[in-house]
Order: structure tokens, then sequence, then C-alpha cells
């Protein structure tokens, strides 16, 4: 095999490689459920709290807060995170006193702010549950950057597939970073911590 072949045949495995790593950053960048980049995100809203009061995008200013986005309906990713989160405020006590957390419905159609209040108040009275309007609520969730979308069940319903994340959201409106679904809970309240400062 002469030197041209072997140049041109590196040149060839060197172009596939170059491909398929674009190919998977591309994918990985388009992928719905990645984590919101950190900073000044969000957007102006008009929703209703699980008590059937008004509730605007300034209800996240002037304290910190754990922002998430899911559904009543949720059959575990929704329940455990609001679990853990219960458990976040226990273990910060007073520390956490100045924390705010809110849960937006992805799935307004079927959360009624009385569905909301009942659901939050199983897990802690420290949670506020948010829904409203469906197109309001899309201008919530596309200002965020969460991904949500309706998938049809085999029984006629639907189930509703969303970012697993918890938003963490210091007393500016800005987003300081996440939670992941699940995340060792020394690590997640010492992400709390490092919000609370």
């Amino acid at each position: 095999m002469s030197n041209k072949q072997t140049n041109i045949r590196i040149l060839v495995v060197l172009m596939i490689v170059i491909g398929v790593g674009a190919i998977t950053y591309a994918t990985l960048l388009m992928t719905p459920q990645a984590k919101p980049m950190a900073g000044n995100i969000g957007s102006p809203f008009t929703l209703t709290n699980d008590r059937g009061q008004p509730i605007t995008e300034k209800a996240l200013f002037g304290h910190p807060s754990l922002v998430y986005f899911g559904y009543t309906h949720c059959p575990d990713v929704c329940p455990t995170t609001l679990y853990d989160m219960a458990g976040w405020f226990k273990a910060l006590g007073p520390q956490g006193d100045s924390l705010k957390a809110y849960f937006f419905s992805v799935d307004p159609e079927r959360d009624t702010p009385e569905i909301m209040h009942t659901y939050t108040g199983n897990f802690t009275d420290r949670i506020t549950g948010i829904t409203g309007d469906p197109k309001e609520m899309q201008k919530a969730i596309k200002g965020w950057r969460v991904y949500a979308k309706k998938v049809p069940s085999p029984d006629g319903g639907y189930t509703m597939d969303h970012t697993a994340s918890v938003l963490l959201v210091d007393a500016s409106g800005n987003l300081r970073g996440t939670i992941a679904y699940q995340e060792d809970a020394v690590v997640a309240l010492q992400k709390i911590k490092n919000l609370l400062q």
C-alpha cells in the first residue's frame, strides 16, 4: 500500500470520526431533556395559584425559589420530586425560611387550582401550585426553556413528557442551576444552600 493510499484512508477515517462527533453533539443539543442554561430566563405570565389567586412572574422576585414543571397525573417523577422538595425544606429548617417553591403544571387542562392545592398539600405546605390558561402556561414553559409534550396513551388518554429537573432561581429571577431528578440529597441540599447565600 502506497503512502498516498494510506493518507487517503486516514483522511476518510478522520472525516467519519468528525462527522459522527458533529452528529452526536447536535443530537445532545436538541435533546428535549437537556438542562436549561444558567442566566436570565423566564417570561411574563399571568396564571392562577393553587388558592385561585392570580399570580405573575413577579412572584419569583425578592427571594430564592425552587421552580418545577410537572403535572398531578404524573405516575412517578413528579411525586418523587415533590417528596424530595418537602425533604429539603425539612432538612434546611429555619435556614430555608426565605426559600419558596413553585410547581407549574404542564397539564393545565386537567390541573385545576383545587387539584393542584390538594396535590401539593400532600407533600408540604411550602410548595405553591400554579396552573391556568393553557396558552398562558405555554408562555411560561417556553420562557423557562423547559420541555413538555402531550403523549397519547393506549387507553385513549394521555401522559406528559417533561423536563424532570428542579430549577434554582435567585432573588433577581435568574436561573442559577438545576437539581437533577433523584440527585443525591447531600448534593441537592448544598446547591440549595449555595442559592440561599
